[in-house]
Parts: structure tokens; C-alpha cells; sequence
């Protein structure tokens, strides 16, 4: 248990109650699930966020004219082509993907949200779409195979829930992002689902502040996406007291949000791209909690200390240099800086340290960097990954 909740075994997107999912192949990759639905047996109080890009995918731009009314039944959502950069076609066959799935779920069109993930500049195959949305069967136990289904350059899927004793509801999710990955929501389509009743307005806001400590702190290769998608449906079944904002009970469901979405995104930066490191950075003593964020996510997505990390070479200038091009008023002279236990800098001037110890830390599966300004009172934490040769392999071939 933690601060009033617990992570469930094998927990998914529909471990919360009245969820169903389903997921099928349906040709639009050459193997494996490509299209899935989750549903919810009750329509939701929705709320999302999008991609900052300025070329906003068909299915992003139309979850955003359907958000609006701030309520959701269901999401069908296709991997292998973005339809992004597909125009008034791209947009149309959003809306048909899903007008098919509300038959499915059994609800009307309006109530559907649509999202994709693939390759840019590729109409939706709707013929193999059409055929492979009467494949899916809906059910309590479709979570993990939806979660399949969003997969792309993921190698493993994504997925986790949790239980809150107040009030006895889950949060569950499912996300995919591996790369295209940067702060500003990152290259990934996560959906959240909870039985909890909660307020339509605290709703939208526990998911912009999980979002900021969770998938806005991760960057993988400095890229973001046409078709980043973040979406929460509540549909209250959980029968508790209505959560709203300034209360006890919306402290509880914002701690658990936060890290379940935490969680998830920790999962996409460890299957980064050809990945063999989760890097995880912390900065403490900051002037503010801005001025971390905004040092912890510059380190992380550093070029240079990601292809240190992955040479196991314990440069940590360039975590220093990184630091100091971040945009912050930060103060040489007062930086200490650790890899792990090991301390590499004391107020900004190097420290012995035994090298080959330093280079066996780095070999692990997971690798921690702290900085303290001392400053003041900020502190935030980033992940990211270690660059790979295999990265260039797999984004060199990425539509062939």
C-alpha cells in the first residue's frame, strides 16, 4: 500500500469496472494485433491532451471537436498508419473508424474517440479497417490484447492499474511510445480509465498535472509526434463520493494518477528505441519547481549524455554542460553532482572517484544522475534512455 493505494498483479485498462476492450489484426501491419476498442458499459466524463505539434494528426484533431462536451463512451485506436498529413480524407476516415467501432460498443458515433500511430503521409486502409473492427469481440479481459494492439516500434506492451482503498475504485492504463519521444506529452498514445466518479473540471486537471510529472519529463530522441493522444474516461461506477477539487479524496486520486501515469512512462523510456539503459535524472536545490523540470528534462534528452551512458564512459562534464544550456540561472560553483552513490562533482569542481567503479554503474540496466543547485527548494526527476546503434537501424528502416 501506498499513500492509500496499491498496484495491481497484471492490472490493465479495463481492471477498473465496466471497462471492456478487444483487438484484432487486421492487415493494417504485416503481423501482429493493429487495431483495437475499449469501451466503457456507461458513458464517461472524458478528458485528454494533445500533441503541441502544429500538425495535429486527423484522429487528435478529431478526439479535440468531441472533447468539447467533455464525455466519452469508447476509443478505437489503429497502429501502423498515423493518418496524419492525410487532409480532409484523413479526417473523414477518422470519423468513420469511429462511427464502425460505436456499432461495436453499441452507442452512438459522437461518443467515440479515434487515435492512430504509424507512418506519416499513408491513407488509412479502410477496407482492411472495416473488416478488422467486425473481428473485435469485447470483453472484461481484453485489456492486454488492446495493449498489444497499440504497439509499434514497442517491444514490449505497456500497461498497469491501480486500487484505491478510499472509496474503493481503480485507475487502470495502457500506453506505447518508443520513439519520437520528448517532453510535451512525447510520441505516444496513452488511454486511463478509472471507475471512480469523479468532477468533469478536476478531471481535466489531475490529468494535466499527472501528465507534467510523469510523460512531459521523458524524452527518448529529442522528437514529438503528429499524434500524441492522452486520454481519461471515468465513469463512476465505483459508486464513491464524487471527487472534486480542494478535497482530501482528490489528493488521494491525484497521488495515484500521478504515479500510474509515472509508471508508464518510466516503461516507455526503458523500451526506447534500441535502449539497453534507463536514465533517470534528479535535480534538487533549483530556484523552483520550473527552473527543475526544465534542468531535469535537458540533461535527460542530452545527445552527449545519452551516448555516454551507453559507452559507459563516466564523462559527467556532459551532464554539466547540459545543465548549463538548460535556460536556468544556475551557479558552477554550487552544482554537486552524483552517478548513483558516486560522487563525480562537489560545488562545481571535480572529485576523485574510482573510474572503474563508475564504469560498472553505468552497465547496469539502470543508471541515476543527481544534481543539487543549491539554490532553493525545486526538485524534479526525468527519465530518458541511452542512444544505441540500434536506434539509427530501426529509425533508418522504419517504413520498409
Amino acid at each position: 500500500m501506498n499513500a492509500g493505494f496499491e498496484f495491481i498483479s497484471s492490472g490493465t485498462v479495463t481492471s477498473p469496472g465496466g471497462f471492456m476492450a478487444g483487438a484484432a489484426h487486421a492487415g493494417i501491419k504485416k503481423k501482429d494485433l493493429d487495431l483495437g476498442i475499449l469501451a466503457s458499459e456507461m458513458p464517461c466524463d472524458a478528458a485528454g491532451l494533445f500533441t503541441r505539434n502544429r500538425i495535429k494528426a486527423a484522429p487528435v484533431v478529431l478526439c479535440q471537436q468531441r472533447l468539447k462536451g467533455g464525455r466519452a463512451t469508447g476509443v478505437v485506436v489503429n497502429s501502423g498508419c498515423a493518418n496524419a498529413c492525410t487532409g480532409e480524407q484523413g479526417l473523414a476516415d477518422a470519423e468513420e473508424m469511429a462511427s464502425l467501432a460505436a456499432a461495436i460498443i453499441g452507442t452512438s458515433p459522437e461518443q467515440v474517440l479515434a487515435a492512430s500511430t504509424g507512418v506519416i503521409g499513408h491513407m488509412l486502409p479502410m477496407e482492411r479497417l472495416r473488416a478488422g473492427i467486425k473481428q473485435i469481440s469485447l470483453s472484461r479481459d481484453g485489456g492486454h490484447e488492446f495493449a498489444k494492439a497499440i504497439m509499434t516500434t514497442d517491444t514490449v506492451p505497456k500497461e498497469v492499474a491501480v486500487k484505491v482503498k478510499e472509496g474503493n475504485y481503480i485507475i487502470g492504463g495502457a500506453a506505447k511510445g518508443a520513439g519520437m519521444i520528448h517532453p510535451d506529452l512525447a510520441t505516444f498514445l496513452c488511454f486511463l480509465t478509472t471507475d471512480a466518479s469523479v468532477e468533469p473540471d478536476f478531471l481535466q486537471y489531475a490529468l494535466k498535472q499527472a501528465a507534467d510529472v510523469s510523460f512531459n519529463m521523458v524524452s527518448i530522441d529529442g522528437d514529438t509526434s503528429t499524434n500524441d493522444t492522452l486520454l481519461l474516461l471515468a465513469n463512476g461506477r465505483a459508486g464513491n463520493q464524487m471527487i472534486s477539487v480542494d478535497t482530501e479524496s482528490a489528493e488521494v486520486f491525484q497521488r495515484a494518477l500521478g504515479e500510474l501515469c509515472i509508471t508508464l512512462a518510466k516503461m516507455m523510456a526503458r523500451d526506447g528505441e534500441g535502449a539497453t539503459t534507463l536514465i533517470e535524472v534528479t535535480v534538487s536545490g533549483a530556484p523552483d519547481l520550473a527552473a527543475a523540470r526544465q534542468v531535469a528534462r535537458t540533461v535527460a534528452s542530452s545527445t552527449l549524455v545519452k551516448t555516454a551512458v551507453n559507452g559507459r564512459d563516466p564523462n559527467w562534464g556532459r551532464v554539466m554542460a547540459a545543465a548549463g544550456r538548460s535556460g536556468v540561472e544556475i551557479v558552477e560553483s554550487k552544482i554537486d553532482l552524483y552517478l548513483n552513490t558516486i560522487c563525480l562533482a562537489k560545488a562545481g569542481r571535480p572529485q576523485p572517484f574510482d573510474h572503474a567503479g563508475a564504469v560498472k554503474q553505468l552497465s547496469q540496466t539502470e543508471v541515476f544522475f543527481t544534481l543539487n543547485l543549491n539554490l532553493g527548494s525545486g526538485s524534479a526527476i526525468a527519465w530518458g534512455c541511452d542512444l544505441t546503434e540500434d536506434y539509427v537501424r530501426i529509425n533508418s528502416h522504419h517504413t520498409t
